[in-house]
């Protein structure tokens, strides 16, 4: 089962991969970050600015596990197939549990589920992002949980502090959960580590390291917009998270205490004024998934209104046939047509615009190639205030049928005093060099 989801998870990276297909600027920055692990230097993005230290935008040190694997393969991509090996890690986990409860038709009905959620398909589209060490340490943890082995789920847990800093709230109310089911303080302990270290690293450590001297992302969290105005909850696309969460397990979820460890994470999205957080399209819904599967799980050995085998197996077929159903909604839903999605019309063009830029130079430019020059460049996004680069890689194929200045001359603009020629050119990128 493991080996199924890497498998479909690497055909879909790949096909992203090759046809120039760039979800966001962090495939990116986490790139840079790599690169600088795997150099035994301090993580200084230049894509997040001119000397940024990353460390100061999330708390993620254990991002360092990065490092050896971009030494031996130092490229971008790379970044895609461990993300796919930790995603399909947590599959191995969950499937395993649910087979040893469930029994194996239940349990492979239930792994396949899980594997096909939405929130790891999202993940998988939006490219590499921290929590995908997350999601596997969700997973160990919260079978540890279930199966009673209180140790393990200590361990488990306890690293998530150090993957990104909103989840120390996450292993706050792991620990509530686990000091209720094991009637002992050690749960407790560990939702205490979880607090300790979400205050240390939001009021010290990320303020200290951060350029603004402060933690960059405590203004999205607007509890005063919620008291004002508490309907807010109630937006269309914060309410189609919620219930997708509960569509994906059948409703079965509901049934099982574990569910309240999704509401940290909630809780903050919803709390954001930005709308990219409330929806199921990117990142931020794959720490949710091994939750409320686990929890489904829980539920469904639990309950005595499925003490059946067959009634058991009913409601495995029917997560199944859920997530084969909202499949078609969502990233891998574009795997039955790949020529249609993933087209190679520009695939040439990007691969000529790439060419024009030698090896170890400073280059800006926009989120369109940014991953493809990381490993041999220093880059930096455009829309930072940046130092004059040596070159400029610029997308201008939205400006089709449109008077506009060149990629050189918009450089010259924002770098008074500098001049630029035209390197390359064609209907899609412009190249720029410095003279």
């Amino acid at each position: 089962m493991g080996g199924l989801a890497f498998i479909t998870y690497s055909v879909f990276s790949w096909l992203q991969w090759h046809s120039y297909t760039i979800r966001s600027w962090d495939l990116g920055i986490f790139t840079q970050l790599a690169k600088d692990y795997a150099n035994f230097r301090p993580p200084i993005v230049s894509l997040k600015g001119d000397g940024y230290n990353l460390l100061g935008d999330h708390f993620h040190p254990l991002l360092v596990i990065l490092a050896p694997f971009y030494r031996l393969f130092p490229s971008a991509y790379t970044l895609l197939v461990v993300q796919n090996i930790l995603l399909a890690l947590s599959v191995v986990a969950v499937c395993n549990f649910a087979i040893k409860r469930l029994g194996t038709i239940t349990g492979v009905c239930l792994g396949l589920g899980y594997a096909l959620s939405w929130g790891l398909q999202s993940a998988v589209d939006s490219q590499f992002h921290e929590v995908a060490f997350a999601v596997p340490l969700l997973a160990l943890a919260l079978v540890a949980l279930l199966e009673e082995r209180w140790r393990s789920v200590w361990l488990w847990a306890a690293l998530l502090v150090f993957v990104k800093e909103d989840l120390g709230l996450t292993v706050f109310v792991i620990g509530l959960v686990m000091a209720w089911r094991a009637r002992s303080s050690a749960g407790l302990w560990l939702s205490v580590w979880g607090v300790g270290w979400f205050v240390l690293t939001t009021k010290v450590i990320l303020p200290s390291m951060n350029p603004g001297d402060h933690w960059a992302y405590q203004s999205q969290l607007n509890i005063r917009g919620l008291l004002s105005d508490p309907g807010s909850l109630l937006q269309q696309d914060k309410v189609a998270t919620v219930l997708l969460l509960v569509a994906i397990t059948a409703g079965l979820c509901l049934f099982s205490p574990l569910t309240l460890i999704v509401l940290p994470t909630l809780a903050w999205r919803f709390l954001s004024d930005l709308p990219v957080y409330w929806g199921q399209e990117w990142q931020y819904s794959a720490v949710l998934m091994p939750v409320i599967f686990c929890a489904a799980i829980d539920a469904l050995s639990r309950r005595k209104v499925l003490n059946s085998v067959r009634l058991r197996r009913l409601a495995g077929t029917a997560v199944l046939l859920i997530a084969l159903v909202l499949t078609s909604q969502y990233a891998f839903g574009k795997l039955s047509d790949p020529s249609k999605n993933f087209p190679l019309t520009t695939a040439a063009s990007s691969q000529n615009a790439l060419a024009a830029v030698p090896d170890g130079v400073t280059v800006e430019t926009d989120i369109s190639l940014m991953s493809y020059l990381v490993d041999r460049t220093e880059v930096y996004w455009v829309g930072n205030k940046n130092p004059a680069p040596e070159y400029v890689l610029m997308d201008v194929s939205s400006r089709a049928g449109v008077v506009s200045t060149t990629t050189a001359a918009e450089a010259e603009q924002r770098f008074p005093g500098t001049r630029f020629i035209t390197v390359f050119a064609d209907g899609h990128y412009q190249v720029a060099k410095r003279q």
